[in-house]
């Protein structure tokens, strides 16, 4: 019989990342950052780098300390995943990232630049894994990574009907933006902004499950859908 991975570690705080593991029966232990580590200092912007381009090094870099962290709290080992989302939109011929609003007056701005138009939502999944894979494929906004780390990322569209000022207001004094790229979380109050979505709407949400269990599969990672041999 095959030896599998009966967990993992999840590098994320995020409770929709956890749900979406949950979903698929996978289970995890929190890998949280502790005190003495900074953040958000990894989700700094580069002049001049690409939405794509942004989302996969940070999602490595995330990657880097935490496997930094599993070695010096002296845990057993067990594969990492991480995983990072970011929204852009282009405007006048140039791509402009939206990451998490600062305060309520950022949300507003982000959510008007958002308005009436079609933006990319880009989320890079990565597992940390000692066993080496070769090929996790190509294609339809994924790409292929070597060992280790793996990394896949899924890329969508959506398309926001014309927000007025006061149902902005309304949806930023519902705390709902605060925290999220691009301003919004699709799974809550913003799903009644959407008139269109093309891609991934796990993936919309922060960790898109076609990737992601491709990325547990050739890790031999255990969940409902890969069971050992």
């Amino acid at each position: 019989m095959k030896q599998m991975h009966p967990y993992i570690y999840l590098a994320s705080q995020s409770p929709r990342r956890q749900e979406l593991l949950q979903q698929i029966g996978v289970r995890f232990e929190l890998l949280l950052a502790g005190s003495d580590e900074d953040a958000e200092s990894l989700e700094a912007e580069i002049d001049n780098e690409s939405a794509l381009n942004y989302v996969k090094r940070v999602t490595l870099a995330k990657l880097q300390a935490a496997q930094k962290r599993l070695s010096k709290r002296d845990l057993e080992w067990a594969p990492i995943l991480c995983a990072d989302t970011t929204v852009a939109i282009s405007m006048n011929g140039q791509e402009i990232i939206l990451g998490k609003p600062k305060d309520h007056e950022d949300a507003k701005r982000i959510l008007h630049l958002l308005s009436g138009k079609t933006h990319q939502v880009h989320t890079a999944v990565a597992l940390l894994n000692q066993r080496s894979v070769t090929d996790l494929g190509v294609g339809n906004g994924r790409e292929g990574g070597g060992s280790p780390p793996l990394l896949l990322v899924s890329s969508s569209e959506v398309t926001f009907k014309k927000l007025d000022d006061r149902l902005i207001s309304t949806y930023i004094t519902s705390e709902e933006p605060m925290g999220k790229a691009g301003a919004y979380g699709i799974q809550g109050l913003a799903a009644c902004f959407i008139e269109n979505i093309q891609g991934s709407f796990s993936g919309i949400m922060g960790l898109p499950l076609f990737e992601t269990a491709q990325l547990l599969q050739a890790s031999d990672v255990q969940f409902d859908l890969n069971t050992p041999d």
